[in-house]
């Protein structure tokens, strides 16, 4: 669909609007439980044989937990051409119906290689509510309430990663994997009829200007230049999100329970960082200078994290300091997601956000699927903390790379 044509489509209620923003919210949350909760699973899956899990080495529960990922990284920019091409509506629903299906065969499958086709299966569908995510918001949304709807937007991720944390680990300890992934699963299913209810596609300019549009990557090197800070800052994030919760169950013997309920707690305050961040960037008329900031603080956070994670054995207090540490990280990892996603959608245009998004999801997912193997080799051979601590390099390296000269004023 080039062209929203109806006039009743044209013109929505504030109650609309912010319904499909709820929709849009809560298919992004269902699609994120899906892809991290093969995160939650690590525990499980290195258990193990003859304790009920899978006996599977470090390395290897990270390689089978990234295939959602995977799955999810090699199809962003299809869907992002379906958006594009078809309109939000289209692509929402498409991605929903597969990620439900892939979710489906993986909780009936026990053989490691089976699970981790199956999660690239649901990461495949999955990728459509990331390359959606923009036009729904710009297209609906003035520019000086986009960032604080887009940051609403975007705490459907840490929202997903929050339920997962909270169920998928201590239902797979206690009754498996299979069980466990029913829970992202039924989810993604009640999302897809969210969106079929109240999910309209934005109008835009005539098919016909499409000829007319000049690629904005030909333009400047702005995008390009979100996208490489956007891949520095995801690596924290996704180092966090996967082996949070294994470093408090194996690192500090918390139980499964216990380690996914602080996880989940991560999540929440992560989303209400991603609000805070746009209301910010709506009140500066800036999306890239608060972009910044949060690379400044993330480093910093993620070297003190990793300070205190190696030192924390046998000191409560430091304990207590380096959980207190992964709460702050896991929020400010995640704060600049909807800054950056905002900008894009804005730079982009109507016929070219679709693909901008579907670019800046696979570069971050290019760095998400290659973070848990990587970083279980790091984590085998120097420790936790010596892990965090040197993923602090990459948000001070985003530091420069954030192009908060080239930014058009907001509105």
């Amino acid at each position: 669909m080039t062209e929203l044509r109806p006039a009743a489509a044209r013109e929505v209620s504030d109650a609309r609007r912010w319904a499909m923003l709820a929709a849009g919210t809560v298919a992004q949350a269902s699609t994120a439980a899906m892809v991290a909760a093969p995160s939650f699973l690590i525990p499980q899956l290195h258990r193990p044989v003859a304790e009920g899990g899978n006996g599977l080495s470090l390395a290897a529960a990270g390689l089978v937990s990234s295939a959602a990922m995977a799955g999810m990284m090699c199809t962003l920019v299809l869907w992002g051409l379906v958006v594009d091409r078809r309109g939000e509506r289209f692509a929402l629903l498409g991605g929903l119906g597969i990620a439900g299906l892939g979710g489906l065969l993986a909780t009936l499958t026990s053989s490691p290689a089976a699970l981790a086709g199956a999660l690239a299966l649901a990461g495949v569908g999955a990728a459509a509510t990331n390359s959606a995510s923009g036009r729904v918001v710009v297209g609906w949304f003035p520019a000086q309430r986009r960032g604080v709807a887009m940051g609403i937007r975007q705490t459907g991720q840490p929202l997903g990663v929050g339920l997962a944390a909270a169920t998928v680990a201590v239902v797979a300890h206690s009754h498996g994997i299979g069980p466990a992934l029913w829970v992202p699963t039924a989810a993604t299913v009640l999302a897809t009829v969210g969106v079929a209810l109240t999910v309209l596609d934005p109008p835009r300019p005539a098919a016909g200007e499409r000829r007319a549009v000049v690629n904005p990557y030909r333009a400047d090197s702005f995008l390009l230049r979100i996208h490489s800070s956007s891949v520095l800052l995801v690596v924290p994030q996704f180092l966090v999100w996967t082996f949070g919760l294994t470093w408090l169950v194996e690192g500090l013997d918390w139980s499964p329970g216990l380690a996914g309920l602080t996880v989940a707690a991560t999540q929440v305050a992560g989303a209400a960082a991603r609000i805070g961040a746009g209301w910010l960037s709506d009140a500066m008329g800036s999306r890239m200078r608060p972009m910044r900031a949060v690379a400044v603080l993330a480093g910093v956070c993620m070297a003190l994290l990793g300070g205190a994670a190696a030192l924390a054995e046998g000191s409560t207090v430091l304990t207590a300091v380096s959980v207190l540490l992964l709460v702050a990280a896991s929020a400010l990892t995640v704060a600049d997601n909807g800054l950056a996603f905002t900008a894009i959608a804005e730079r982009a245009g109507p016929f070219w956000s679709g693909r901008a998004m579907g670019l800046q999801n696979t570069a971050q997912h290019v760095a998400a699927v290659a973070v848990p193997p990587l970083a279980g080799l790091s984590i085998t051979a120097w420790g936790y903390g010596a892990t965090f601590a040197l993923a602090a390099v990459f948000p001070l390296v985003a530091i420069s790379a954030v192009p908060v000269g080239g930014e058009r004023p907001v509105g």
